[in-house]
């Protein structure tokens, strides 16, 4: 409960970063609870996927519950194109919070998969990333304000059997977010990792992956969004803290095979690679 003479976390979320968030894989899963959340507070929204017909009832749904303005951007982030189209779209809106939550993933065997895909799962994954941190990071650092949320995950910080080129593109994405809160820091823009677990959403039943004691994207978007400008990676949900702790105490190579039997257990229905091509993924 917030105390009765303080603002709310969600108006000091808005004077902070307001009044425009632009957030990329907005279609559903934890894209979608990022959008939701921050329209709840009062943001002004871009939102950012690959399905029109998609964004369109979310823009509707999300005006409906306020006075809020939703502007849509259908685009494909995995090409140069798509990613200058967002940066066109908003040259003329204050931006002031990126939450870049697009991705997809692949499960299975590397080698047995297209290579097209797990390329394709690089430009989305790391050059759309990229692009748009050092865009808006450049524009909020001009600013002397502003915040960015980039989509980690607990697979970044080990390489990980059954989902490689993944969870190679996640610890990419860690890394560029840990460098980019020490650097914009001084220059007033909060930078945040967010690393989760399972994730209950559309993402696993994409990729063909079963997951239990599944954390859900509501928690995840609520618990970064509170630890925006406090800490500089967040792990939500509880089962994302237990199972970081428990790979803890293991060498890097233990933490590697030990991840590698988790993913053979959630993909050994199938003998496969599956691919997921959803916005925003664990």
């Amino acid at each position: 409960m917030e105390h009765p003479t303080r603002p709310s976390r969600s108006s000091r979320l808005h004077a902070r970063y307001g009044p425009w968030a632009l957030v990329t894989g907005a279609s559903d899963g934890i894209g979608r609870a990022f959008a939701v959340r921050l329209a709840d507070a009062g943001f002004d929204l871009v939102l950012v996927a690959r399905r029109r017909d998609v964004l369109e009832h979310l823009r509707a749904e999300l005006e409906s519950r306020g006075s809020v303005r939703v502007v849509t951007i259908a685009v494909d982030l995995g090409t140069s194109e798509g990613v200058r189209a967002v940066l066109d779209a908003t040259t003329a809106l204050d931006v002031g919070l990126l939450v870049a939550a697009a991705g997809f993933g692949t499960s299975g065997p590397f080698v047995d998969a297209p290579v097209e895909e797990e390329l394709g799962m690089i430009d989305v994954n790391c050059r759309a990333v990229a692009a748009l941190a050092h865009h808006f990071g450049g524009r909020f650092a001009k600013a002397g304000r502003g915040g960015l949320v980039l989509m980690s995950s607990l697979l970044a910080f080990q390489g990980v059997p059954r989902a490689a080129n993944y969870a190679a593109t996640k610890a990419y994405v860690q890394a560029l977010a840990e460098g980019l809160a020490v650097e914009l820091a001084p220059r007033g823009v909060d930078v945040v990792a967010c690393a989760p677990g399972p994730i209950a959403s559309g993402f696993a039943a994409r990729a063909d992956m079963k997951m239990s004691m599944a954390g859900t994207p509501e928690s995840v978007a609520r618990e970064t969004l509170d630890a925006l400008g406090g800490v500089r990676t967040v792990r939500p949900g509880l089962l994302s803290k237990l199972l970081e702790l428990s790979l803890a105490f293991l060498p890097r190579w233990g933490r590697v095979r030990m991840l590698g039997v988790v993913m053979a257990g959630m993909t050994k229905h199938r003998a496969t690679p599956a691919r997921s091509l959803g916005e925003g993924g664990p």
